[in-house]
């Protein structure tokens, strides 16, 4: 793994949704949906704000339901979807492809679930060279020890663990960037 700097930056950073659909959401604990659902939203308008790609996947949509709404509305316009029945996204047909032609090192990762999905595409992108984040306050599981456990398994493989404030920060670098007013915004 790339370790030249754990911070965020916006122009070698890419948001990876990873399968945050409608059926699958609704099986996690209210609170914790709702923290996830509202933290990828404040990822997402700062995606869009800052030029940063975005690519979504979703877990056999014919079985698990298409992207949840709230998240569907917020995508900007260069971001890319990909449907998978693989849990990692990195055996989504295209998908390492198109990361490559991003020319992006660091993939941000917020979605469902913690354990499974978001875990195998974290490792698997590290095995692949990339730098990995994962969102803490924008993922979840069905029950939090199984996200706990699986955030201290990622660390302990090289992924970073970080949150949607630090992100953001990290994103814009600078309390004299253009975008941190309205950014900045989102957090209060």
């Amino acid at each position: 793994m790339n370790t030249a700097s754990h911070l965020c930056n916006a122009t070698t950073s890419l948001l990876l949704i990873v399968d945050l659909q409608q059926r699958l959401s609704a099986t996690m604990a209210a609170d914790a949906r709702e923290r996830m659902l509202k933290n990828t939203g404040i990822l997402l308008h700062a995606a869009s704000r800052l030029e940063i790609p975005v690519l979504i996947t979703e877990q056999y949509p014919k079985g698990l339901g298409t992207t949840e709404a709230s998240i569907l509305d917020r995508l900007p316009a260069h971001s890319y979807k990909f449907e998978k029945t693989a849990f990692s996204c990195c055996a989504a047909i295209g998908f390492t492809s198109v990361l490559e032609s991003t020319g992006r090192t660091q993939i941000i990762l917020a979605g469902l679930e913690a354990h499974v999905c978001v875990l195998q595409t974290a490792l698997e992108l590290l095995r692949l060279d990339w730098q990995a984040y994962v969102v803490e306050d924008a993922v979840c599981s069905r029950e939090r020890f199984r996200k706990g456990n699986a955030l201290r398994r990622m660390r302990q493989a090289g992924v970073v663990i970080t949150n949607t404030e630090s992100v953001l920060f990290e994103w814009l670098s600078d309390a004299s960037h253009p975008a941190f007013k309205d950014l900045s915004g989102l957090i209060r």
